[in-house]
């Protein structure tokens, strides 16, 4: 039943929103993961990120797709519920009482049982078209499973069509950039240096002039 539910809220709902309303223009849509264990990292500007990235891969992918997101934000009751298993997010507790080691333990397992991860290095949504400080998590799960590929995506326009503290929904295109796929390169520094450069190029590609 759940998961009738979730394909009919994906199919009649998120991608005919996204897809048709907003109309979402996607950039080497070829270099998404065709098939898990992937790790997808983009930047973090609006509620409908998630939602949009997995509208960005095929229905037939919808069960192998795995946000991670933070416990505290989606909590329990029925928001909880829904996040849980129509959205299908892993949680996270970032509250600081559990150690980096036990707190990538469910990633990991997700990536292992091939999944598809799709997280959000800075963490939280940011000012709408501006790119946070990335947090190392990301590095972390990736050093853990170094031949897992990661494919970096920049979302340009949700951050005003749904920005963060607002739940009045704007009809705003969205243009997203799909980057090359790259691994683990053997040092977390490295990593997150690559992260930011390739992030920053892919940020750079539509030339779009400030939000006023």
């Amino acid at each position: 039943m759940v998961r009738w539910l979730r394909l009919g809220f994906f199919a009649l709902i998120v991608r005919p929103v996204l897809l048709l309303i907003l109309g979402v223009n996607i950039r080497n849509r070829e270099r998404l993961p065709k098939q898990g264990p992937a790790i997808l990292v983009a930047n973090h500007n609006s509620h409908l990120d998630t939602l949009a990235l997995m509208s960005m891969l095929p229905l037939s992918d919808l069960s192998k797709l795995t946000p991670v997101a933070a416990v505290d934000y989606f909590g329990t009751g029925a928001f909880g519920w829904f996040a849980k298993h129509i959205i299908g997010i892993l949680p996270i507790d970032r509250s600081g009482r559990t150690q980096r080691k036990n707190l990538l333990d469910g990633a990991i397992e997700a990536l292992d049982s091939g999944k598809i991860l799709i997280l959000f290095p800075e963490g939280t949504r940011g000012e709408p078209e501006r790119i946070a400080t990335y947090k190392k998590g990301v590095a972390h799960l990736a050093r853990a499973r170094p031949d897992v590929p990661v494919t970096p995506v920049f979302m340009h326009g949700l951050g005003k069509a749904l920005p963060r503290g607002t739940y009045l929904f704007v009809p705003f295109t969205c243009d997203v950039f799909v980057g090359e796929p790259w691994g683990y390169g053997g040092d977390i520094p490295g990593f997150m240096l690559q992260l930011e450069a390739r992030m920053k190029e892919l940020a750079q590609r539509g030339q779009f002039p400030p939000w006023e």
